[in-house]
């Protein structure tokens, strides 16, 4: 077990913070790498549009939860309405990229302890957070519950976009299961870790399941393009 000082706590903060560089640098040429991957969502699939899309990974630490931020980000600066959920409930990370509070989140709402509005955090304009809250039990039960396919049917009523940061697919069942719930899936492959087979396992779950594989994002592409060099693949 690692504990933290304050001072060591504040510095892991920051770094999770800082993977936000469509806010803090939204001229880069990173920022524009996702401002790309929004146009391809976007008109992806003209004749069936995209609402409701899950972001996972193979495995851990391949770089989903930094690209599910920023493209929630990327698509409230387009001045779509968007929430960002984080239904990674083992190791949730997105109130630490937007520093916020994570007392109350999904979980809660979907155990019935309270209301969506009182849960979700409006960190930008247009864009509205809703944490993991406190670790369940059962993951994959409240993945497969009723109350969450009714908390989709009434954000896809408010939202343009629902950006749901899952966890890595290969680890558990409930990533498979929050995927296919939606209307498509983006599976974040890191270029320096994720091996073809990880990939191909991957998919075979998502395809399982009947879930829609919009494409691929590829992380940590090359040091010559930076660290936030992504490609979009439908």
């Amino acid at each position: 077990m690692i504990l933290l000082t304050k001072r060591g706590a504040r510095r892991e903060q920051e770094a999770h913070s800082g993977r936000l560089v469509t806010v803090l640098d939204p001229d880069s040429g990173a920022s524009e790498a996702y401002r790309t991957l929004r146009t391809n969502l976007i008109y992806a699939q003209v004749d069936r549009p995209v609402q409701i899309i899950t972001v996972t990974s193979p495995g851990p630490r391949e770089g989903k939860s930094t690209i599910c931020a920023n493209l929630g980000v990327a698509l409230a600066q387009a001045e779509k309405r968007t929430l960002l959920m984080d239904c990674d409930f083992r190791k949730p990370v997105l109130h630490r990229i937007f520093d916020l509070p994570n007392l109350r989140g999904i979980v809660d709402v979907l155990a019935g302890q309270c209301e969506t509005q009182e849960v979700w955090q409006e960190p930008l304009t247009n864009l509205r957070v809703i944490t993991a809250g406190p670790p369940p039990p059962n993951p994959a039960e409240l993945a497969e519950s009723e109350r969450f396919a009714e908390f989709l049917r009434d954000a896809r009523r408010y939202f343009d976009y629902v950006l749901m940061d899952a966890s890595p697919i290969q680890s558990v069942s409930d990533p498979a299961i929050i995927g296919a719930r939606g209307d498509g899936v983006l599976l974040v492959l890191d270029a320096q870790r994720t091996r073809k087979v990880a990939v191909r396992q991957s998919m075979r779950s998502l395809e399982t399941v009947g879930a829609n594989v919009l494409g691929t994002v590829m992380n940590n592409v090359g040091a010559s393009q930076g660290r936030y060099a992504y490609t979009y693949r439908p």
